[in-house]
């Protein structure tokens, strides 16, 4: 379980594919911490650590159906990827409860200076039958973008707005998002369990 708040931009070091797996190894600034079998999410997507390496490095293993699903499998050495390790119990729940499990890409279609702030909007395939189940967006609700917790503003049937301030633009991948860009999204757990929840009471 996470939070939607990242810790770490880190760099892509070596991309290493096996069969239908990729090997993805990354150099961050809190690896000495990291332990084999560890949870640790990237641009949203929740992969465990398989390998430590010297000079903060480690490797994680993302398998076809995470390739497929989320813009992992676009990856380039010298990338950035956002980082988040897993909640504790005992903290507080800064973003909101993010599970690690992509829904999605969207694509980036517009930036907009805000006098400080930057506006992205983001635009994905939408599809009546996943709505029904809760993926999609509100007005003022929770988004993860790339692992990002994030409030939507502009909330639109396959499209919304939300507003980076400049320490999240300094802090995570959102620096290099621009039109274009392909980002994961993970649309919200609650809403999620409120639309499945209605749709159960409806067929009653």
């Amino acid at each position: 379980m996470f939070s939607g708040i990242v810790e770490d931009a880190a760099r892509v070091v070596e991309l290493r594919p096996e069969r239908d797996n990729l090997h993805i190894t990354l150099e961050c600034g809190f690896a000495d911490e990291l332990h084999i079998d560890q949870s640790v999410a990237h641009n949203g997507v929740c992969l465990t650590v398989v390998e430590l390496r010297p000079d903060r490095r480690y490797t994680v293993t993302a398998i076809r159906e995470t390739l497929d699903r989320s813009n992992l499998g676009d990856l380039k050495v010298g990338d950035l990827v956002n980082l988040e390790r897993s909640m504790k119990i005992d903290g507080r729940l800064d973003g909101h409860i993010v599970q690690g499990h992509v829904d999605c890409t969207a694509i980036c279609t517009a930036t907009e200076d805000a006098e400080g702030s930057t506006y992205f909007t983001f635009k994905y395939d939408f599809r009546p039958e996943l709505a029904r189940q809760g993926y999609v967006t509100v007005e003022k609700g929770s988004i993860t973008v790339n692992g990002v917790s994030l409030t939507v503003c502009d909330s639109d049937r396959d499209s919304f707005r939300v507003a980076i301030i400049p320490y999240t633009m300094e802090h995570t991948n959102f620096r290099d998002i621009k039109p274009g860009t392909k980002v994961n999204l993970e649309f919200d757990i609650v809403g999620k369990y409120i639309a499945r929840t209605s749709g159960l009471l409806s067929e009653k």
